[in-house]
Formats: structure tokens, C-alpha cells, sequence
């Protein structure tokens, strides 16, 4: 895949078009985005830009992060607290994920989404009240392992790390995820299913797959 490099101000400028320009795949009145991504290549920031840009574009967001909806503690931990199998498939609650985000967006949907579900600090859940979103809203979802599991997203975007990136900018005391990472492109092949691919190994100068 031929990569182009860009800044972050054009890229954002560049996704937020291309998200205003695309039409949910299935008739629903909102659009769903994935913004996917290891923690170190910080898709949450990406999200947050691009929020903010669709905002000024006259469109309603909601912005909301994998890692809010985690099982509780008795599951995701089950069998050690750095188990990357355990975090690539037992993590996140993708059930909930369903329930809470996608299911209020499907056609007919009421648009009444849940912003977070599970609070990690405390092992209880949030208790946040649900937000809804209007017609013609965009739902933007970010964080890492979004692709493979049939999220029925009209767009979505891989922000790539090579393996060396991703080892120099996980924290020491993360690294032992960094097989779940290794595995995830192994078996789901992001960058071959995201519709748009960021190369971000060095964060001041990212590049990408460019329009389509």
C-alpha cells in the first residue's frame, strides 16, 4: 500500500469531508466511524480532532472509547493481569458495544446511546446517562481491536504502528500487550479492512492512504 505523508490539520480536514460525503450503508439515519488503533498511536486524539472539525461542519457527535465499556475485573482477568490473549478477546465488552452503541443506531433505532458502561478504577459501572444522538449525527468510535467483529461501520480508520513504533511508544509496564497487537494484524489484518489507513510511526509526521 502506497502511503502519502500529510499533516495531522489536513488529514483531519481530508476524513472530516470524506465523512461528511459518505451515507450510512444500510438506510440508518446515522452515520457510525471507527477511529482504530493501538493506545500508543492514541486514536482518541485523532477522534477528538475530528469531532471537533464534523462540529464545525454542522454535524452532531458522539465521541466514545473502547476502553469505557471493559468487563469487569473477574473476566478480563481471569487468567492474569498480563494475558494478551486475554486483552485481545476478553477485554471489552463487545456485547454491551452492541447493546448500548450500535443497536440505538440501526434504522428505526431510537438514537439513544450509552457514553461509557464500565469504570476499570473502581470495577463497577459508570452509572452515565444515556445521550442521544440526533438523526444525522455521527457516532465515532475509537480505541484498539474494532475491526473483525462485523461493527457495522460506514467508515473506518486504521492508525498503523509498525512493530518497532509500537514498542518504543508503549509504556514499559504495557508491553506485555504487545503480542495481542502482534496477533490482531496477524489474524484480522486491519489494514486491509479499514477503508482509510494512517501511518502514524512518527507522530509529527503521519501519512495516508489517501482519498477514495
Amino acid at each position: 500500500m502506497r502511503l502519502e505523508a500529510i499533516t495531522w490539520e489536513r488529514l483531519t480536514d481530508a476524513l472530516a469531508e470524506r465523512i461528511t460525503a459518505t451515507t450510512p450503508k444500510d438506510g440508518s439515519s446515522w452515520l457510525r466511524v471507527a477511529v482504530d488503533g493501538a493506545p500508543a498511536a492514541a486514536p482518541g486524539d485523532l477522534a477528538g480532532r475530528l469531532a471537533e472539525a464534523l462540529r464545525v461542519r454542522g454535524r452532531a457527535v458522539h465521541r466514545a472509547g473502547t476502553f469505557g465499556f471493559l468487563r469487569a475485573a473477574s473476566v478480563r482477568l481471569e487468567h492474569g493481569r498480563e494475558d494478551p490473549d486475554a486483552f485481545h478477546d476478553e477485554w471489552f465488552d463487545r456485547q454491551a458495544l452492541w447493546r448500548e452503541v450500535f443497536q440505538p443506531l440501526d434504522p428505526g433505532g431510537s438514537g439513544r446511546v450509552l457514553p461509557d458502561l464500565w469504570d476499570p478504577a473502581t470495577d463497577r459501572a459508570t452509572r452515565s446517562a444515556y445521550v442521544t444522538l440526533p438523526p444525522g449525527g455521527i457516532l465515532l468510535l475509537h480505541g484498539p481491536f474494532l475491526l473483525g467483529h462485523w461493527f457495522p461501520f460506514d467508515l473506518s480508520v486504521h492508525l498503523k504502528l509498525s512493530p518497532g513504533a509500537l514498542a518504543r511508544r508503549t509504556p514499559e509496564g504495557e508491553r506485555w500487550t504487545l503480542p495481542a497487537f502482534a496477533r490482531y494484524e496477524t489474524e484480522t489484518r486491519p489494514e486491509e479492512a479499514a477503508d482509510v489507513v494512517v501511518r502514524a510511526d512518527d507522530p509529527r509526521r503521519p501519512a495516508w492512504s489517501g482519498p477514495v
